[in-house]
């Protein structure tokens, strides 16, 4: 039997230190992108501080999509926290199905967070979701070559401007490919690219009485302006291409630009990972003089899931990992330009962060998307490269696929865009729209 001593040192033991709460071990689903596998590395540090242990779920941006929506809305209960965006959180958020983030402590300061991220990541002005980083899209592009072309990047280029220079920087001698874009089927992969992409050419995904509008000018324009400029100056695969694999390919220094999202920038300047690190320059996304670019808004955040037996334990982690002492911990270690962007309005208003290159194109990329007012035509939806409607990811997700085939050449665009205007109609009519 335990003295009085020995119970009262095993009890101290097995709780966190100065937090009073039993040690927990909670499980993480996240994105297999840079930030987070970064994240990962400083797990060990959270532990040390809090006593609670960390499993990670890490998988590629589709199936992950998959698995926590199938795990969340059939209350699996997989995870204590996931990595989830500012599409699912308002309507997870909505359905109940997510934690209120509206305790946070007064020294974690969610008044800091960036009004476009605390605004995507709420509902009815609750946040459920912590932006781990926020981005929108822009363009980095080959300093080197743009010049070798005998061309200047301006600060707010057009589409043709983009397909000019991206013609005049293809080398296939060389494996240079003038531009590098996502193609890859996926509501959130090249679904997310095009569909930002046609905002500037003045499409739009539904009317304001819920019919498709795949049957317009300004989709076929879009889709066969971004096939050409891909057949003419994109690698070889692109169909199926996402994030990563650009990534991979303009780092090797085989892509002259790549539009894609602004996170990218670390990695791309990266020298210990990037070929090019020292030739790269920034841009807002592309337009085409019709009021709109082309550029998204997103973040990736970190929720708990309601039903979560460990609510206060995931709660602790999601303000160490999201937190101003997480952001200077990273740049102590590995320097400022390597800090997860676009979260915190601190993090702008610090003089070290402002010398990192890509900083000002970054924030001036996120404040220029509108989720209210993304399209040329008015839409009865909210999002950019989205609409915040629960039916939209399974619906993008098939466009997405015909759009793939049609890049890939296994189907005309024209064939592409028949199929995706009345897939989505008649999901849409199904689902009580119209």
């Amino acid at each position: 039997m335990f003295s009085n001593k020995s119970l009262h040192a095993a009890t101290a033991l097995s709780l966190v230190m100065g937090g009073g709460a039993f040690a927990e071990t909670i499980t993480i689903a996240t994105v297999n992108n840079g930030d987070m596998i970064r994240m990962q590395g400083y797990t060990d540090k959270f532990t040390e501080e809090t006593g609670h242990e960390v499993e990670w779920v890490t998988l590629e941006e589709n199936v992950l999509r998959q698995r926590v929506t199938t795990d969340i809305s059939t209350k699996g209960g997989s995870f204590d926290i996931m990595t989830i965006g500012m599409y699912e959180t308002p309507i997870w958020g909505a359905n109940g199905w997510l934690v209120p983030l509206d305790d946070l402590s007064e020294e974690y300061d969610a008044d800091d967070i960036l009004p476009a991220m605390a605004g995507g990541l709420s509902h009815e002005g609750t946040l459920y979701a912590a932006p781990f980083y926020g981005e929108s899209s822009m363009i980095m592009y080959r300093t080197d070559l743009m010049e070798k072309a005998g061309m200047e990047m301006p600060k707010d280029p057009t589409w043709e401007f983009i397909r000019e220079a991206a013609a005049a920087m293809t080398d296939r001698d060389n494996d240079i490919n003038g531009i590098c874009l996502r193609g890859k089927a996926g509501w959130g992969e090249g679904g997310a690219l095009i569909t930002a992409m046609s905002n500037s050419f003045g499409a739009r995904w539904f009317d304001e009485d819920w019919n498709a509008q795949f049957d317009t000018e300004a989709w076929a324009n879009t889709i066969n302006f971004y096939k050409d400029l891909m057949d003419e100056s994109g690698p070889a695969g692109y169909a199926s291409n996402g994030f990563n694999e650009n990534l991979s390919l303009f780092q090797q220094g085989k892509c002259g630009m790549w539009i894609d999202a602004t996170v990218a920038a670390s990695f791309v300047t990266n020298p210990d990972d990037s070929t090019v690190a020292d030739k790269v320059g920034f841009a807002l996304a592309p337009d085409t003089g019709l009021g709109k670019r082309s550029n998204w808004l997103w973040a990736w955040a970190l929720a708990i899931p309601a039903g979560t037996q460990k609510e206060d334990a995931a709660k602790e982690f999601i303000e160490w990992a999201t937190s101003k002492d997480y952001i200077e911990m990273v740049a102590e270690n590995e320097g400022w330009a390597n800090v997860p962007p676009g979260a915190r309005k601190s993090l702008y208003e610090n003089p070290e962060y402002q010398k990192v290159p890509f900083a000002q194109m970054t924030l001036d990329s996120i404040l220029s998307a509108d989720p209210e007012n993304s399209t040329v035509d008015p839409t009865p939806y909210v999002g950019v490269q989205f609409a915040a409607i629960p039916e939209f990811a399974g619906i993008a997700t098939d466009v997405s696929q015909e759009f793939s085939a049609a890049y890939a050449g296994q189907q005309t665009v024209e064939e592409a865009l028949e199929k995706a205007q009345d897939l989505t109609n008649d999901a849409m009519e199904a689902a009580g729209y119209r």
